[in-house]
């Protein structure tokens, strides 16, 4: 859980950038469980731990189309907490076999509803025992883009030698896009922050929300 963060910046060398135009990618991979997810979910957790809403016996259950399960399930292994996962069937092989191989148990939702499937499967599980349940609940929970305000956004200040100009980042729960955002705010107020969708509701790119289509 403490390998969470401080990845590396490296330089996109593309020869049909115009001179003086530099392009820098966050290796947000090299985390340990695989994804940018792993900073939103250590801080949720974290913050359910500190507040008391997380305890012994209770059972970590929340919405994903992968990359913040993998992480919940990961972080769940290493602190002792059973996770539950409401996500999508149609999310790849590969993600279900991480997933199990964490321990995690998991739901399966129509393909066809996307990730609004999976939230309110797993608000219908919540419904059912709460007091069974901690909740983070990615997509209304402050502690995701805390976790990019307080983390992504101090990472890229510096290693870009006080010098990014632009942020683009997708958006799903747009946790990252927010929080990155804020924290290079607080940097400098002209930094550029832009925030990408897919163009249609059915575009079957997983963990990414067309969000006039969506909950």
């Amino acid at each position: 859980v403490d390998e969470i963060g401080n990845t590396p910046l490296v330089r996109i060398d593309d020869p049909a950038l115009k001179p003086g135009v530099e392009i820098y990618a966050k290796c947000e991979f090299c985390n340990p469980g695989g994804s940018v997810k792993d900073r939103p979910a250590r801080r949720m957790i974290l913050e359910g731990l500190r507040s008391g809403d997380l305890c012994e016996g209770k059972v970590i259950l929340d919405s994903t189309s992968g990359n913040t399960g993998i992480a919940y399930a990961m972080i769940g292994a290493a602190l002792g907490y059973p996770v539950k996962l409401a996500m999508p069937a149609s999310v790849t092989k590969e993600r279900k076999a991480i997933l199990a191989a964490y321990g995690a148990e998991v739901v399966l939702t129509d393909p066809a509803e996307g990730s609004d499937g999976a939230i309110l499967e797993a608000r219908k599980i919540f419904e059912e025992d709460p007091s069974a349940y901690f909740k983070p609940d990615q997509y209304n929970n402050p502690a995701n883009w805390w976790a990019h305000r307080d983390s992504t956004a101090p990472e890229l200040w510096e290693q870009s030698s006080h010098r990014i100009t632009h942020l683009v980042a997708t958006m799903g729960t747009s946790g990252t896009v927010m929080g990155t955002g804020y924290g290079l705010k607080k940097f400098n107020q002209q930094i550029c922050i832009v925030g990408a969708e897919p163009a249609d509701a059915f575009h079957g790119i997983e963990g990414l929300k067309h969000m006039e289509s969506s909950i």
